[in-house]
């Protein structure tokens, strides 16, 4: 019987161990990976550092089909133009690389970014490399770099990615107001609420 609750016991950590969480990067950390070359829905390769404008960037990652991103389509698009208005570069990272011949090929990304009219950058995090140096595991899931690389939000876009009816507050977009007023954020993370990225095994 001993012998029998230990093999649980063994199992039981091993499943654990195969469902924990990549570690997250810190607020305060210096972003990972910034030029790795990615490839893009246009055909060209990028790396996130290429994206960079005067005030930071907005890394994303999101992907197709999961329901929380579609449900949050248009907070998506408004969120992403608005940094851009404001000089805050946009990345879109697909990290599911376990996806890739299904519903995150590539041509199903390009599909996408054109029928969500995308101006800015979607693209292949091949073999999740980016996810993982990040320690992102949901789409969408948000981290906002200042123009030093680094990490000054991370989190949801607001309050209540489930329901926008309910909305208290956008996050994401008072974490760029703060910044390109030279301002430390005051909210600096928040739950990010969405799928899990499929990662190979």
């Amino acid at each position: 019987m001993k012998k029998i609750f230990l093999g649980f016991l063994v199992m039981g950590s091993l499943i654990a161990l195969s469902f924990k969480s990549v570690d997250t990067l810190e607020i305060g950390g210096t972003m990972p990976k910034a030029d790795v070359k990615m490839l893009d829905v246009s055909g060209k390769e990028v790396a996130i550092k290429d994206m960079m404008q005067e005030n930071g960037i907005l890394v994303m990652f999101s992907c197709n089909t999961c329901p929380y991103v579609i449900k949050n389509e248009a907070r998506i698009k408004a969120i992403n133009q608005y940094a851009l208005e404001h000089n805050v570069g946009v990345i879109i990272l697909n990290s599911n690389e376990a996806y890739r011949t299904k519903d995150d090929s590539f041509e199903a990304m390009q599909a996408y970014a054109k029928t969500q009219k995308f101006n800015w950058n979607y693209v292949i995090d091949k073999n999740h490399e980016i996810a993982d140096a990040f320690g992102a595991n949901r789409t969408p899931e948000c981290f906002l770099f200042n123009n030093q690389m680094t990490l000054v939000y991370h989190g949801a876009i607001d309050d209540s990615p489930a329901d926008e009816s309910i909305v208290k507050r956008v996050h994401l977009k008072e974490a760029i107001n703060e910044l390109i007023q030279g301002k430390e954020v005051t909210i600096k993370e928040s739950r990010s609420v969405g799928c899990s990225i499929k990662r190979i095994k």
